[in-house]
């Protein structure tokens, strides 16, 4: 059995030096294939039959088509500058091979995608047709890297999506997919993952994702990955699970455009990948990457988007920034305020700039642009240096536009204004007319709750910090207390508040706890106290900071009424002890509503060990409050 293997090799061995030298390089390969092939059948074989020659062998095994010489087809597809030059090919003296008709469709979508009207008397042409037809016909020919910009080429000719020839390249395409390179997919991914979901080609778009996903081991440069984690990383979450692992991978080697684009993709997306997103930040702190004024823009809404701090880059935004300030215009300004507003970094100096900003050109700065730089402002509970000439302004340029807005901008910017305790009368009148505030109070969707919240700050802003306000106000039925969320969960400092109070209080006679306000606030605990300290039983006194009271007796002479106010580390203006605006108006709305407040925030409440501490520390918060009212 060996002897007869090795006298078949000497045999295809002197076969091969017979094969004429001009043989083309695919030949080889078919040589190589074939030989293999014969070996393997005469291992297997008992009876020693005589191979015909070599050449015969390989001409009769057609393993794939090679890629035809240059001819001047091609050169003159390349060099045409119109559709008819193209489409004249198209059974004329030229012959076409099985690529052809396939470039010339190439060339044709490159030249009609600036110009869609001129699409649909392109399709039909009969020798549009005609070239469509020939196509579908030769499609098993035509090469993988052609084959796919074809299917791309299709989509932007906007043929329709039960034509069977963009049916058949299709088919083709996913028939090959395992065949194709990864460039090849990340290339259907980039030009065709959008127009496969228009054109309901579901099934290709889910087997491509597939693929991407299988093979992503492959990807080796961080264009690739970035690439795919724009165009097809929403359309699957494991997908962008590998992608985020493999730019983990490769951050080192990406650029400034490529850290912008896998931010920016991951803020578009809402993905707070942390582990990446440290990755990032340590790039942009550690080399010291050229950014372009449109990078810093992208790279602050994106890490306010995500709401992720880093200091380092928060510093070198605002610092970078701050030095473009003459370059930037108005609706850059607006952006970029409203991010570092949706990121609580309150950077001073680029702060009074962006005031600044607007001082400069003021009518110039559209309504819109004013409006976002103006919620920032109160979201950061940020007052300028020249207050009064900024808010001048604001009111100069509301006082015609307000009520011409939509109607729930309305009710954020008038709640702004209050934040900065800046509202003018006739501006509460605005929202708080019964004619205005009614859709809201009827209104069920979260948006519409979240609104009423803000009327409900504004009447308490009119009712406390307003005296000689006349009207209009909030019907009672708007005051009456909202039940919380039956499945919202208590966060680690609420629960443990709760459990002291508990044990301080005793008794549930002496104090309430999560009191809901008819100014929109919510309390911790109320409690109210005698003018020696003592407890009292809140129940059976008036409390007119309720909407519906329980009690009907006058509260004693030198009794106080005390609120007690966790503060969350969300509630603070990050890197910072300083409460943001929205809660800012609840200290001063309590204040003015007669409370004495002990606050709680969470730097304090963290370093409480026992249970024995953390009731000495409300204790000792109580006295201090009691003792500074007294000091008054």
């Amino acid at each position: 059995m060996a002897a007869r293997l090795v006298k078949q090799c000497t045999y295809l061995l002197r076969e091969a030096t017979r094969v004429s030298p001009a043989m083309a390089p695919v030949s080889r390969l078919r040589l190589a294939r074939t030989a293999h092939k014969t070996l393997t059948f005469s291992a297997i074989s008992h009876s020693s039959h005589s191979p015909g020659s070599l050449t015969e062998l390989v001409e009769k095994d057609q393993v794939f088509t090679p890629y035809p010489e240059r001819q001047e087809t091609d050169r003159l597809i390349e060099k045409a500058t119109s559709p008819q030059e193209l489409l004249e090919l198209v059974g004329g003296d030229q012959s076409l091979h099985h690529n052809h008709a396939a470039l010339i469709l190439i060339r044709l979508s490159h030249l009609l995608s600036e110009k869609p009207e001129d699409k649909a008397l392109l399709i039909q042409d009969i020798r549009f047709q005609q070239l469509l037809h020939l196509v579908s016909s030769q499609i098993a020919t035509v090469w993988h890297g052609t084959l796919v910009k074809l299917l791309r080429s299709l989509y932007i000719l906007a043929l329709p999506g039960t034509s069977k020839e963009l049916q058949s390249v299709e088919q083709e395409v996913r028939w090959r997919l395992r065949r194709l390179k990864y460039k090849h997919l990340v290339f259907l991914a980039e030009s065709c993952a959008a127009s496969m979901q228009e054109q309901h080609s579901k099934e290709l778009l889910a087997e491509l994702l597939v693929h991407l996903e299988r093979r992503w081991a492959e990807i080796e440069d961080g264009r690739t990955v970035v690439a795919i984690m724009m165009k097809a990383g929403h359309l699957s979450e494991s997908l962008m699970n590998r992608l985020e692992d493999k730019c983990l991978e490769l951050v080192e080697q990406f650029g400034p455009e490529e850290l912008r684009k896998v931010l920016v993709t991951l803020a578009a997306q809402s993905r707070r990948s942390v582990p990446l997103l440290r990755a990032i930040s340590y790039h942009l702190v550690q080399k010291p990457l050229p950014l372009t004024k449109g990078m810093l823009l992208d790279l602050a809404y994106a890490y306010g988007k995500l709401s992720f701090h880093q200091t380092q880059v928060s510093q070198r935004l605002a610092a970078d920034l701050l030095s473009l300030m003459p370059n930037l215009t108005s609706g850059e300004v607006a952006r970029c305020a409203k991010s570092f507003a949706f990121l609580k970094w309150l950077n001073l100096p680029l702060f009074e700039a962006f005031a600044q900003h607007i001082l400069d050109r003021g009518q110039n700065v559209t309504l819109p642009h004013l409006c976002s730089m103006l919620l920032a402002f109160a979201r950061l509970n940020f007052h300028p240096e020249k207050e009064d000439q900024f808010f001048n302004l604001v009111h100069e340029r509301l006082e015609s536009a307000l009520a011409s807005l939509e109607p729930t901008l309305q009710v954020d910017l008038v709640w702004a204004l209050c934040v900065l305790q800046q509202v003018r009368e006739v501006e509460l009148q605005v929202v708080l007319h019964p004619g205005f505030h009614t859709r809201f109070l009827e209104g069920k969707c979260l948006k519409d709750q979240s609104t009423l919240q803000k009327l409900l700050h504004i009447n308490a802003t009119a009712l406390l910090e307003h005296p000689d306000y006349k009207g209009p106000l909030l019907p009672a039925s708007a005051l009456a207390s909202k039940p919380s969320a039956p499945d919202k969960k208590m966060t680690p400092l609420q629960k443990e508040l709760q459990e002291t109070l508990k044990v301080l209080l005793g008794s549930s006679e002496r104090g309430c706890l999560e009191v809901a306000t008819r100014y929109g606030w919510v309390l911790d605990a109320e409690v109210l106290l005698d003018a020696d300290g003592q407890f009292l039983p809140l129940r059976d006194f008036v409390a007119p900071h309720l909407a519906q009271p329980v009690g009907s007796q006058p509260l004693p002479v030198g009794a106080k009424r005390v609120a007690f106010l966790r503060w969350e580390f969300p509630n603070f203006n990050s890197r910072s002890k300083d409460l943001l605006g929205r809660f800012v108006l609840a200290r001063r709305h309590m204040l003015a509503a007669g409370f004495l407040l002990v606050d709680v925030p969470y730097y304090e409440w963290v370093e409480l060990k026992s249970e024995w501490q953390k009731g000495a520390y409300l204790k000792d918060k109580m006295r201090k409050a009691v003792a500074e009212e007294l000091a008054k």
